[in-house]
């Protein structure tokens, strides 16, 4: 079954770090786009960066720039959001999913990972 498995969330204190981890099981993850999303406590879900199929290109939610950073690895079939200076407001679920091209709407995605929570609090 295709699917995508995400870790690396947990409980940091605000300006601390987390990598989240994003790898395809079922499918060949270098073929689709991946973005990552997150869902805050009574919030819509919302588009936080994207890095492209080919090339590798970054996209990011402004809220974000300069702190977080979206790559992937090939080799490894696995893709990763690295993200710094962590605020209270980036409290969430995050979750990755796999699609065609970067696009903000989440129903442009084929697949969706199961989410991992992320807790900035001191």
């Amino acid at each position: 079954q295709a699917q995508l498995v995400e870790s690396g969330g947990g409980l940091v204190q605000p300006g601390g770090s987390l990598r989240l981890s994003c790898a395809a099981s079922g499918f060949t993850l270098d073929y689709f786009a991946v973005g990552w999303f997150r869902r805050a406590p009574g919030k819509e879900r919302e588009a936080v960066s994207c890095v492209s199929r080919i090339g590798g290109s970054t996209n990011y939610v402004d809220s974000v720039k300069g702190r977080f950073t979206a790559s992937r690895d090939n080799a490894k079939h696995t893709a990763y959001l690295q993200m710094n200076s962590l605020k209270s407001e980036d409290t969430a679920v995050y979750y990755c999913a796999a699609g065609v091209d970067c696009n903000n709407w989440y129903g442009s995605y084929d697949y969706w990972g199961q989410g991992t929570p992320v807790t900035v609090s001191s």
